[in-house]
């Protein structure tokens, strides 16, 4: 059978981007605590195609990730994203994982608590290859006691710190979940919040800006907060050098 694919096109147009999206896919991820944590991924696969193919074959794209059994690593994405480039014999590659993460935390009481984390990687190949690890921490707060039906140490959704990061050496997801609930609740107790409003989005963006300078592991980030308002949502962003 002819393969139309591989065929030459002689209109000499470049396509962007060509592959799959939101496939879910089931893989495993490294836990400080267990070692390693199976999680179901929603992930995105495409190439740029060179003007001289008039396509590709989609099925080869979730072929490459079958390869690797589902576990991402730093190491491994960069070896996906090669072997992407090269079968398909593209001038890039670019592959997007978003999954949920799961981080056990011990309260004071004695008690444990499940968190659930949205995470993704974004890793891009052309000439080198680029790799970010992007994390969603929610922040919650406790709700002014006069509110009517509300317990006290009820907590209430604040918001969310979104923070994308390049790393130049290894780092556990779970340090990085924590440091930035930790950035958080300095940050908290300095303004010693009473009700919602008092927090600053631009101050929260310092707190945690500052605790990710700390981080050799960490080679670029950026940050942005958000505050739900009942009329807006405000935010405030930055970014490292």
């Amino acid at each position: 059978m002819k393969d139309i694919q591989s065929l030459s096109d002689s209109r000499r147009i470049n396509i962007k981007k060509v592959g799959v999206k939101t496939v879910s896919y089931p893989i495993t991820v490294l836990d400080k605590a267990q070692h390693r944590q199976h999680t179901i991924a929603t992930a995105n696969m495409y190439v740029n195609l060179p003007h001289r193919f008039k396509g590709t074959h989609m099925s080869r794209f979730v072929e490459i990730l079958n390869e690797f059994h589902g576990e991402i690593t730093l190491q491994s994405f960069h070896r996906i994203l090669a072997k992407m480039k090269s079968r398909l014999e593209a001038e890039a590659s670019h592959l997007e994982l978003e999954f949920p993460y799961f981080l056990k935390k011990n309260r004071n009481n004695g008690s444990s608590v499940l968190g659930n984390y949205n995470c993704s990687m974004h890793g891009s190949f052309e000439e080198e290859d680029d790799l970010q690890l992007r994390v969603e921490v929610p922040i919650s707060l406790p709700m002014v006691e006069e509110k009517i039906n509300r317990l006290p140490g009820s907590f209430g959704n604040w918001g969310r710190a979104e923070v994308c990061v390049r790393f130049n050496q290894f780092y556990w997801i779970e340090d990085l979940i924590l440091l930035i609930e930790k950035a958080v609740e300095e940050e908290i107790e300095t303004q010693a919040v009473k009700v919602r409003k008092n927090l600053s989005v631009e101050q929260l963006t310092r707190r945690v800006g500052e605790s990710l300078e700390s981080i050799e592991a960490i080679a670029w980030f950026s940050v942005t907060v958000h505050n739900f308002g009942e009329d807006c949502s405000t935010f405030a962003t930055l970014e490292s050098c």
